[in-house]
C-alpha cells in the first residue's frame, strides 16, 4: 500500500489536473456517439459498422496497449505516461476530423484508443498514491467525474458544433485542448515524495508472474466481472442513447446531445460525488460497504433504465424550445445511480494491491472493461438493432437497448459474490459471512 503522506495544496492540484485530463479523455471517446447519424449519412455505413468503429476496433487496441503502459507507469512513474498519452490521443482525435473515408476514420480512432490506453490505469494509480486510504474513494470520485462531465461537454458541445459547423469540426475543436493539458501536467504538477510508488528491489517481475499473482487475488476476478458487465451496459447506452432519442422520440441531434450530455452528465456527476463521499464514510464501519454500496445502487438503476427505454414517446414539458420527453425523467434517475459501480470498484482495487502493482492491477480491470464493454456493448446494440429492424422498424433500437440494460443484473450478482471475499481479505479475522449482505 502507499505509505502515509500529508495531503497538501499540490496534492489537490495534481488531482484536479488528472480529473480534467480524464474529462477530455471521455470527451474524445464519447463525441463519436453524437456524430453517429451524420457519419452514417456521409459514408453510407450500417449500425453494425458504427458499432465496430465505436466499439470493437477501439477496444482491441486499447486492450493490447493498456497493460504495457501500466507496467511502464509502475516502473518509471505515473506522470510521464499520462502526459504523453494525453497528447497522443488528442492529436489522433483532431486527425479524425480530417478523415476522408470510413477506413481512415477507423484508423484514427484506433490511434485514439492506443493513446487512451496509457491514461486511465496510471491516473487511477497516481490518485491512489496521492491520497491515504481513508480519503481515497472521495478523491477517486472527483477523478471519476470524467465520464459524466465528458458526456456533458462531448455530447452537448459536440452536438452543437456538428450542427453549426459539421461533424469534422467537432473532432478538431474537442481534440485540441488535450495537447495543452498534457504539457501542463508535465511542467506544473509536482508529486510529493511520499506519493511515489516504492521500489521493490531486485530484477523486475515477469509479466506472466504478475498476471498470475494479480488474478489469484480473492475477489479481484469478481470485481472485474462486475465492472465488465456494467461497462458493457454503460458504453452501449452511452453510445446509442442520442440515436435512441432521435429515432424514438423525434429529437434533433442537438436536442439529444443537450439532454444526454447536460442532463444525464450532470446527474452522473452528482451521483459519482455522492457515491465517493458515502463510501468513505461507510467503509469506516465495515469494509464490505466498498462493494455493498455499488450493489444496492446498481440494482436500483435497472428498473430506471428499463422504464426509460420502454416508456412511449411523449413530451412532459419544454425548457424554452427544448422538449423534454416523459421517458427522460427515468433516465435522470438512471444517470444518478448507474455510475455507482465505478468508484467502489477502482477503490477496492487500490486497497487490494501494493503501489508497485497498482497500475497493472487497474489496467487489467480497465482492459477487461474496455475489451468487452467498449468492444461488445455498442456492437451488441448495433447487431440487435439491425436484426430487430425487419420486425420493429425505427423502434428496433429501443428494444436492443432494453435487452442490453437487463445485463446489469449479472453485474449485481458479481458484486454480491465479491463482498464477503473482499471483506475477508481486508479483515482476515472477520467471521465468514453467510450472505452478500453487508453488516451495518
Amino acid at each position: 500500500m502507499s505509505p502515509p503522506h500529508r495531503v497538501t495544496t499540490h496534492t489537490h492540484y495534481a488531482l484536479a489536473m488528472l480529473a480534467i485530463i480524464y474529462v477530455f479523455n471521455y470527451i474524445d471517446r464519447l463525441v463519436i456517439s453524437i456524430l453517429i447519424e451524420p457519419i452514417k449519412h456521409e459514408f453510407g455505413v450500417s449500425d453494425t459498422q458504427i458499432g465496430l468503429l465505436s466499439g470493437v476496433a477501439f477496444a482491441i487496441f486499447y486492450t493490447l496497449f493498456g497493460f504495457p503502459f501500466a507496467r511502464l507507469a509502475d516502473r518509471i512513474g505515473r506522470k510521464p505516461v499520462v502526459a504523453l498519452a494525453c497528447i497522443a490521443w488528442s492529436v489522433m482525435t483532431i486527425l479524425c476530423g480530417f478523415a476522408t473515408s470510413f477506413a481512415m476514420l477507423l484508423l484514427f480512432r484506433i490511434g485514439v484508443a492506443v493513446g487512451e490506453a496509457g491514461g486511465t490505469a496510471p491516473s487511477v494509480a497516481m490518485v491512489s498514491d496521492l491520497y491515504p486510504a481513508e480519503r481515497r474513494s472521495t478523491a477517486l470520485a472527483v477523478f471519476m467525474m470524467g465520464p459524466s462531465l465528458g458526456a456533458v461537454l462531448g455530447l452537448g458541445l459536440g452536438g452543437w458544433i456538428a450542427m453549426e459547423y459539421g461533424w469534422r469540426m467537432a473532432f478538431i475543436v474537442i481534440g485540441a485542448p488535450g495537447v495543452l493539458l498534457g504539457l501542463l501536467l508535465t511542467f506544473t504538477v509536482r508529486i510529493p515524495a511520499a506519493a511515489v510508488a516504492p521500489k521493490t528491489g531486485g530484477p523486475p517481475e515477469s509479466m506472466h508472474k504478475t498476471f498470475r499473482s494479480l488474478l489469484g487475488t480473492p475477489s479481484f476476478l469478481l470485481i472485474i466481472g462486475a465492472g465488465t458487465v456494467a461497462a458493457v451496459c454503460g458504453y452501449a447506452i452511452g453510445t446509442w442513447n442520442p440515436s435512441f432519442l432521435i429515432r424514438s422520440h423525434g429529437l434533433t441531434m442537438q436536442q439529444a446531445g443537450i439532454l444526454v450530455g447536460i442532463g444525464g452528465g450532470l446527474m452522473s456527476t452528482v451521483g459519482t460525488l455522492v457515491c465517493g463521499t458515502l463510501v468513505d464514510r461507510l467503509v469506516k464501519r465495515d469494509p464490505g460497504w466498498q462493494m455493498g454500496a455499488a450493489l444496492i445502487a446498481t440494482a436500483l438503476s435497472i428498473p430506471c433504465a428499463l422504464a426509460y427505454f420502454l416508456w412511449p414517446a411523449g413530451i412532459a414539458f419544454h425548457l424554452g424550445n427544448l422538449p423534454i420527453p416523459q421517458a427522460f425523467l427515468f433516465y435522470l434517475a438512471f444517470s444518478f445511480l448507474g455510475t455507482w459501480w465505478a468508484v467502489p470498484c477502482f477503490g477496492a482495487i487500490s486497497h487490494l494491491f501494493p503501489a508497485h502493482r497498482l497500475a497493472q492491477a487497474t489496467a487489467i480491470f480497465v482492459m477487461a472493461m474496455t475489451l468487452l464493454g467498449v468492444g461488445l456493448g455498442p456492437l451488441i446494440v448495433g447487431i440487435l438493432s439491425d436484426f430487430f429492424t425487419v420486425m420493429l422498424g425505427t423502434e428496433a433500437l429501443r428494444y436492443a437497448l432494453v435487452a442490453t440494460a437487463a445485463l446489469l443484473s449479472l453485474a449485481c450478482a458479481c458484486m454480491a459474490l465479491a463482498i464477503p471475499r473482499y471483506r475477508r481479505q481486508l479483515m482476515p479475522s472477520a467471521p465468514v459471512m453467510s450472505s452478500a449482505v453487508v453488516t451495518a
